[in-house]
C-alpha cells in the first residue's frame, strides 16, 4: 500500500470538488475549498503559538465544524491529536493531560471550568476555546442565544487562553513539514485500562489510512457515488469507528457529510429527510430509538441505502424490525481503537445474522485458545486476536499492560480483541461473547477495572466489582457489588454514586449498586468477575421464566 498521510486524500478531493459541502453543520454548508482554508488557517495559528512537530494537542470538543478543522489542522503540522470525550470530567482529563503530554488543550466554553481545574497542575501551557456556533452566520447565533437554544459558558481571554473563531482569521502559511507516515504519530485515543487507568493507543498516519484505504476499495467502493453521495455523523468523531468512515465515505470520496452534534433522534432523522442521506452508521441502541420514535412515519427516510451498525452487536429482533420496515439491511463494522476497523459486512450479500463480517484485507485475524494462544479448530469457539503491517503495537507509557494485551504468535505481534469469537468456512466471523472486564454500554466499551479503581478509592470501600447486566435497550447495564469496611457508617448506594460522578463520565457511572460481606477470588487473591457475571446472567434467566 502506497505511503499516505490522513489528510493526503482530502485535498486531492478539494482540488477535484472545490465547490462541493465537505460538511454541513447545524445547517451551514462548508465547501471543499472553505473547510481545507479554515484547516490551513489553524495550523498556521497553532505553529504561531508554538506548537510543533510531535507536539500533543488534546481535543476536547464535541461533534462539529471545528473539530475537523483542529484534526486535521494539528495533523498538518506533524502534531498528534489526543482526542477525548466532551463529557469526561476534570478527574479523567487530568489523568490523560498528564499521560499524553499534552501542551494545548481545544475545548468547548462550557467545559472550560474542568480545564481550569486541571491547568495548574499538568503540563498543559494553553487552551483553545470555542463555542459551538462560532462558525455560524451572526444572524443565526443570535437567534440561538436569543432563545436560550444554545448552552454556553464564561471564558475570559488571559495570557494563555485563546479563542478558536480569533485563531481562524490568521492568513494562512504554507507550512513545510516533513512527516513520515510509517513513523511519525498521528493520534492517540484513549480507551479502557485494565488497571484502572485509561489506556493511550498511539496510531501512525499509516495505521489509520489503511482501514480506510480497505473499506473505500473492498467495502464502499462498487456502492458509492463520488462527489454525490450524503453520509451523515452521528457516533461521537473521538471514536474510531465514527472517525473512519466519515473519512473513509465521507471527505475521501469528495462527498458531503452531514455532522450530528448530538444522538437527537428528531434531528437526525429530520437532517436524512432534509439532505436525503444514503449512508449512516448508528450504534444497536440508535437503531432501536429509531424504531420506537412514535413520530417516525412523520418523516421520509426513503433515501437511505446503506446502514452500518458499529460498537456493539446487533440484536436479531432489531435487524428484523428495520428490514421489516425500512426494506435495508443493517451491516456490521467491528473493531477496536487498538486494532482500528478490522471487519465489516460485505455489501454484496444479506449479512448473516450475528456476523460481524469478513476481515479488512490489512487485517489478519485469528481464532485461538485462551491459555495457549493456538488456533481453534474452523467452527470452534476461541479469543479473537488481530494483527496488521500498519498499526502500533503498544500502549502509550503502558508497558504491562502491553505485554497483557499483545502476544507473538509465530514471529508476528497480534493484539488480543478480549472477544470470544468463531468463524465459519467463508471466512465470516461470528461473535459469542466479550471478556468479562469490558462492558458494552450504549456502543462504549467500559472498563469494568477503571470503574472498580474508583470505586475503592472511597475510603470506606475495601472491595469492589463491576460487571455488565444484559439490557436490550442500551447492550448492557453497569452494575457494581460493593464490599465496605465493617466500620463503615452511612454510606449507600447514592453516596458512591455521587462519588463515581465526580470522577468519571456519565456513561460509565454504575446504574445498579448491590453491597455484600464478600466477593469470590482466586487462591492468589485474582477477582473472579466472570462468576459473578455467570451469577447474574442465571438470576437474569431466572426471573425471566
Amino acid at each position: 500500500m502506497k505511503a499516505e498521510l490522513t489528510f493526503t486524500q482530502f485535498e486531492k478531493m478539494a482540488e477535484k470538488y472545490p465547490d462541493k459541502p465537505a460538511i454541513i453543520y447545524l445547517g451551514e454548508k462548508f465547501t471543499y475549498t472553505r473547510l481545507r482554508n479554515l484547516i490551513d488557517r489553524f495550523a498556521t495559528a497553532l505553529h504561531r503559538l508554538g506548537v510543533r512537530k510531535g507536539d500533543k494537542v488534546m481535543l476536547y470538543i464535541t461533534n462539529s465544524a471545528q473539530w475537523v478543522i483542529a484534526f486535521f489542522g494539528i495533523q498538518k503540522i506533524g502534531a498528534v491529536v489526543v482526542p477525548v470525550a466532551p463529557i469526561y470530567t476534570s478527574f479523567e482529563i487530568e489523568y490523560m493531560v498528564k499521560d499524553s503530554g499534552a501542551e494545548t488543550i481545544i475545548c468547548l466554553d462550557t467545559n472550560f471550568g474542568y480545564v481550569q481545574d486541571v491547568f495548574s497542575k499538568t503540563c498543559l501551557k494553553r487552551a483553545i476555546v470555542t463555542n459551538l456556533v462560532d462558525l455560524l452566520p451572526f444572524w443565526k447565533r443570535t437567534v440561538g442565544f436569543l432563545f436560550d437554544k444554545i448552552p454556553n459558558g464564561i471564558v475570559k481571554k488571559g495570557e494563555n487562553v485563546y479563542f478558536f473563531k480569533d485563531l481562524i482569521k490568521q492568513t494562512p502559511e504554507k507550512l513545510d513539514v516533513d512527516i513520515d507516515p510509517w513513523k511519525d504519530l498521528s493520534y492517540i485515543l484513549y480507551t479502557g485500562g485494565t488497571t484502572g487507568f485509561p489506556k493511550g493507543v498511539p496510531g501512525n498516519h499509516m495505521g489509520m489510512t489503511s482501514y480506510v484505504r480497505d473499506v473505500m476499495e473492498d467495502v464502499a467502493g462498487n456502492y458509492i457515488e463520488e462527489g454525490k453521495d450524503i453520509y451523515i455523523a452521528i457516533n461521537p468523531l473521538f471514536h474510531i469507528m465514527a472517525l473512519g468512515l466519515f473519512v473513509a465515505i465521507g471527505l475521501n470520496y469528495g462527498n458531503t457529510t452531514v455532522i450530528m452534534p448530538a444522538p437527537q433522534v428528531d434531528s437526525i432523522l429530520r437532517a436524512i429527510e432534509k439532505y436525503r442521506v444514503r449512508w449512516m452508521l448508528g450504534v444497536p441502541a440508535l437503531y432501536r430509538m429509531f424504531l420506537e420514535n412514535d413520530r417516525l412515519d412523520q418523516y421520509n427516510m426513503s433515501s437511505l441505502k446503506y446502514c452500518y451498525c458499529g460498537g456493539d452487536v446487533l440484536p436479531i429482533e432489531v435487524f428484523k424490525r428495520w428490514k421489516e420496515l425500512f426494506g435495508l439491511s443493517i451491516y456490521q463494522v467491528y473493531g477496536s481503537t487498538e486494532a482500528g476497523h478490522v471487519t465489516y459486512s460485505r455489501l454484496n450479500k444479506e449479512p448473516e445474522l450475528m456476523s460481524i463480517g469478513l476481515p479488512l484485507k490489512t487485517r489478519e485475524c485469528k481464532v485461538v485458545d485462551p491459555d495457549t494462544l493456538e488456533s481453534v479448530p474452523l467452527g470452534e469457539t476461541g479469543e479473537l486476536v488481530v494483527t496488521s503491517d500498519y498499526t502500533v503495537k503498544h500502549y502509550w507509557n503502558k508497558p504491562e499492560e502491553t505485554s497483557r494485551s499483545y502476544v507473538d504468535i509465530d514471529g508476528k505481534i497480534y493484539y488480543r480483541m478480549g472477544d470470544y469469537v468463531r468463524q465459519d468456512e467463508k471466512g465470516d466471523i461470528y461473535y459469542v461473547e466479550r471478556s468479562a472486564d469490558v462492558i458494552k454500554h450504549k456502543a462504549y466499551r467500559v472498563s469494568a477495572s477503571e470503574i472498580e479503581a474508583v470505586l475503592q478509592d472511597h475510603p470506606t470501600v475495601i472491595g469492589a466489582c463491576v460487571i455488565g447486566v444484559a439490557d436490550p435497550k442500551v447492550g448492557e447495564r453497569i452494575k457494581a457489588i460493593v464490599v465496605l469496611k465493617e466500620d463503615a457508617r452511612g454510606v449507600d448506594a447514592s453516596e458512591l454514586t455521587r462519588w463515581c460522578r465526580e470522577r468519571l463520565a456519565p456513561y460509565k457511572i454504575p446504574q445498579y449498586i448491590e453491597f455484600r460481606d464478600m466477593l469470590p477470588k482466586s487462591k492468589v487473591g485474582k477477582l473472579l468477575r466472570r462468576e459473578i457475571r455467570d451469577e447474574e446472567r442465571r438470576k437474569t434467566t431466572k426471573e425471566k421464566k
